[in-house]
């Protein structure tokens, strides 16, 4: 059990072997007391992970929702060369195996997914498989990478070719750790000093597998109909907040919401108004499960 300002809640880590065998080490976060509204699962964007989300977790613990996260394959504590992810794929088919293990833990009780950035872009990839969505009652996306460009054209050509034969390669002209990603100056030391986020150049492999995913939920979005809730800072320069509203404006989903933070930047759970962020989402999951205020 942990307590932080008041909030208590039961945490634990785990590990789960993924599709592929490897170990993925895992967290959660349950209340104390009473009966669980719902579980929040959450994917964590490029080069992060888990742990970074235990603010946001205590405060939905606190209104009786369960969290739990898995960092990726080459991401945190979990199995691989730090910043190398062989295929997006594998974390898609992970996310979906994850869940499938959460919701058998806790029959009855209604799961969402949640995805930061290209963790976005993998839930919203897994949310079109209709078993995975079946098990859904909605997908919330925080920044999701839905329309990235190289840095140069040049690198979009020989990205394919590259990342098969130089796959682990760092490639420093695409590195982006110098675009601020949240206004809080304290909470941008803390993610920058921690030793399990991944600060080095984009690896070749790395880059291309985010370009893939991208471009094939650009081309997909009409085909998306689980229920969703995406957020984004309109002054984002790691993400863009036009391709979120796309989502919103091309996706058959029936229920489905939007809301477009102005001058926020990347990190959105990190940035200075992170709890007013929290409850919009947690708002959001208590009227999708039908609590009325």
């Amino acid at each position: 059990m942990t307590s932080d300002g008041g909030l208590q809640c039961q945490w634990d880590t785990f590990l789960f072997f993924g599709v592929r065998r490897n170990a993925l080490f895992c967290r959660s976060w349950l209340p104390v007391t009473g009966e669980l509204k719902g579980i929040l699962i959450i994917i964590h964007g490029l080069n992060e992970h888990s742990g970074r989300y235990g603010q946001f977790a205590k405060q939905l613990t606190s209104c009786n929702f369960g969290v739990y996260a898995m960092d990726w394959i080459g991401h945190g504590g979990s199995d691989g060369l730090h910043g190398y992810v062989p295929s997006l794929d594998h974390v898609v088919a992970d996310t979906g195996a994850f869940l499938e293990k959460i919701n058998s833990e806790h029959p009855g009780v209604r799961c969402f997914l949640f995805g930061h950035s290209t963790g976005g872009a993998v839930v919203l990839k897994a949310a079109t498989c209709p078993r995975i969505e079946e098990m859904l009652e909605g997908i919330v996306l925080t920044s999701p990478a839905l329309r990235v460009k190289p840095a140069h054209p040049i690198v979009g050509a020989v990205a394919p070719i590259f990342s098969l034969i130089v796959p682990r390669f760092q490639f420093k002209g695409a590195n982006k750790r110098g675009i601020p990603v949240s206004r809080d100056p304290v909470a941008l030391l803390a993610k920058y000093s921690d030793p399990l986020v991944y600060t080095g150049p984009i690896r070749v492999r790395t880059g291309h597998e985010i370009l893939r995913i991208s471009s094939y939920l650009m081309r997909n979005f009409k085909f998306v109909t689980v229920p969703f809730f995406v957020l984004h800072g309109t002054a984002d320069k790691v993400t863009d907040p036009l391709a979120s509203q796309d989502l919103y404006n091309e996706a058959a989903s029936m229920f489905k919401d939007i809301k477009l933070y102005d001058g926020f930047l990347h990190d959105l759970l990190f940035e200075p108004e992170r709890e007013e962020i929290g409850q919009d989402i947690i708002s959001w999951m208590e009227k999708r499960l039908g609590y009325q205020f």
